[in-house]
């Protein structure tokens, strides 16, 4: 069986490989909004046109039509994700260092609560609007946390074998995370919080972003050795792989546009063109800038939001810091917006 997948998959891939053509995709504007700490996910909302920015200790807030920020979250410490609840006008911060989930208030961005987890390091967060849970997605200790939004009490605890990395759900209770030190695809149910499956994402390796296809079934996966992997969620089967570039961290996919994107931190964006279900090619490269591999995609413009920064050099390596990181440049930071 092993064998039979391997062959359909190759087979897959050489139909993928042909030669770029440019997506129309480019840099439009860079938006300079400064602010001190790094970074990690950005959340979209084509709904009150804001983008969530997270910094370290605080969620930057930026209206996508004029550019310019209209709020600050604080008190996030170590914040990774932000989760949206239209409906009942919250929203959800998970604080990665405190092992807490910050609320506030959608209209005001004023902090309506602290939910405190026993979930170790929580990182990426989303809302399932079947099942009215938010679910953070907890490094280090391979579990779910899960939070019902009307009463904002923790409910459940998914184990997931593993460490997580981000998630998607499919709109009716059923959940998908990429397991990074596994290589798998983990689906569980979002009300009965069982463990439906673990699919091999084999070629792909310590996958990171997710992005889906709701109306196709299908998972985007990007990983570290240089692959996205697309997955039928339905059989749990690899239908195509496709090159990326160094250091992706998110993915996205345009339903109406039937584009895919990974942000690779080698400084580029991938832009992937879905034909069919099942057959997928690179359609362009877009150059962006180095470590802006963090990306939000607003389905309303198809533009594509990336944090990014300038750097200094490195320090010199120490015994006790062996990697040391090049400190950021203060107030450099800056969004990309990348579209047509």
């Amino acid at each position: 069986m092993r064998r039979l997948v391997h062959s359909c998959v190759a087979l897959v891939l050489l139909s993928c490989v042909v030669p770029a053509q440019q997506s129309g995709y480019r840099i439009l504007e860079k938006v300079k909004l400064g602010g001190e700490g790094g970074w990690d996910y950005l959340t979209a909302d084509p709904k009150t046109g804001l983008l969530f920015i997270s910094r370290g200790t605080h969620v930057q807030v930026m209206d996508m039509g004029k550019k310019s920020l209209v709020g600050d979250i604080p008190h996030t410490n170590g914040v990774h994700g932000i989760a949206l609840v239209h409906e009942l006008g919250k929203g959800y911060i998970s604080d990665g260092r405190d092992t807490a989930v910050t609320v506030f208030d959608l209209a005001t961005l004023k902090p309506l609560k602290v939910i405190k987890i026993e979930g170790i390091g929580p990182d990426a967060i989303i809302y399932d609007e079947a099942s009215k849970r938010i679910f953070t997605f907890n490094g280090r200790s391979s579990d779910a946390t899960v939070i019902d939004v009307a009463t904002d009490a923790v409910v459940g605890t998914v184990p997931l074998g593993g460490r997580p990395e981000f998630a998607q759900g499919d709109g009716t209770g059923k959940i998908f995370v990429n397991i990074e030190d596994k290589n798998v695809i983990v689906a569980f149910d979002a009300k009965k919080l069982d463990v439906l499956a673990r699919w091999p994402i084999a070629p792909g390796e310590e996958a990171s972003g997710l992005a889906i296809d709701r109306e196709h079934h299908r998972l985007f996966s990007v990983c570290s050795n240089k692959y996205m992997i697309v997955l039928n969620y339905e059989s749990g089967a690899v239908v195509a792989q496709l090159p990326i570039d160094r250091g992706p961290d998110a993915a996205a996919f345009d339903p109406e546009t039937h584009l895919a994107f990974s942000s690779n931190g080698e400084g580029t964006l991938t832009v992937v063109r879905q034909e069919n279900a099942d057959t997928y090619a690179v359609i362009d490269t877009v150059k962006t800038q180095p470590r802006s591999r963090t990306m939000a995609l607003n389905p309303a413009n198809h533009c594509v939001y990336l944090a990014a920064a300038e750097f200094d050099k490195a320090p010199e390596a120490t015994k006790e810091n062996p990697r040391p990181r090049p400190p950021m440049v203060k107030d450099s930071f800056s969004i990309l917006i990348v579209g047509r």
